[in-house]
C-alpha cells in the first residue's frame, strides 16, 4: 500500500527564500491570526502572484498582436472594435 501512496502523491520541493525582518514578521503574524502555517501562506501568495504574471503576460502578448496587425486584412471590424473600446471605457468607470 505504501507503493501506491508514493505514486499518486505529488513531488514536492523545498525553496529557502530569505525575507526582510518585516516581511518575515507580517508572515508570522498572519500565521498566528488565521491559525495557518507560514508555509501554506507564503505557497498560496506566490501561486498568486505568478497565476497573476501569467495573466498580464498573456495580456501584454495579445496587446502586441493586436497592435501588430492593426490596420491589416486582420484587423476588428470597425463597428466591433468601437462597442470594445465603449464597453472598456464604461468599465473603467
Amino acid at each position: 500500500m505504501g507503493r501506491f501512496l508514493m505514486r499518486t502523491q505529488k513531488a514536492v520541493y523545498n525553496f529557502h527564500v530569505p525575507l526582510p525582518q518585516h516581511l518575515y514578521e507580517a508572515l508570522r503574524k498572519e500565521a498566528q491570526r488565521s491559525r495557518e502555517s507560514a508555509t501554506r501562506i507564503a505557497r498560496e501568495g506566490i501561486e498568486m502572484l505568478l497565476k497573476e504574471r501569467r495573466r498580464r503576460q498573456i495580456a501584454d502578448e495579445i496587446r502586441a498582436f493586436a497592435e501588430e496587425l492593426a490596420g491589416t486584412r486582420f484587423d476588428l471590424d470597425p463597428d466591433l472594435e468601437e462597442a470594445a473600446v465603449e464597453r472598456l471605457l464604461d468599465e473603467r468607470g
